[in-house]
């Protein structure tokens, strides 16, 4: 099972990707494995030198009980030193911004989630990124 963010690289150019592990409840694990997760208005911050993804909506989960999970709340992604070090400091930079790409389930079962370090995209670019999109479908299809 896998979740993306579709709009994330016709918005961004991605010029790191870096795997991170979120803290979650069970609900929003179960809701995850559902595919019920949205990236919608969902954007990653530094805060006190730790990683929060704030605005990405898991919906609640079906049979949960009181106990379910609030959709919109703030998630900490877990990272290395060494990474968010390297994150720091492309965004001390000018234009850089973090970018959630994708929630998967690694080999051993935990909730991942793919990050990507990104400058974003001017309109000329978006375009350039269109066409090359209905160059390869032409391609493909002449192929068939």
């Amino acid at each position: 099972m896998e979740i993306r963010n579709r709009t994330a690289t016709f918005e961004y150019f991605i010029e790191d990707r870096f795997d991170a592990g979120m803290v979650l409840t069970g609900t929003e694990v179960k809701a995850l494995r559902e595919g019920k997760a949205s990236f919608n208005d969902s954007y990653c911050l530094m805060d006190h030198g730790e990683l929060y993804i704030k605005g990405l909506h898991i919906s609640p989960y079906s049979h949960g009980s009181y106990a379910n999970h609030a959709p919109t709340r703030d998630r900490k992604l877990l990272l290395k030193k060494k990474e968010i070090n390297k994150i720091v400091q492309k965004l001390k930079e000018k234009g850089y911004t973090i970018i959630p790409l994708k929630i998967y389930f690694s080999d051993r079962g935990f909730a991942k989630i793919q990050i990507g370090l990104g400058k974003g995209k001017k309109l000329h670019d978006k375009r350039e990124t269109i066409k090359e999109r209905e160059t390869e479908r032409e391609i493909k299809r002449y192929l068939k």
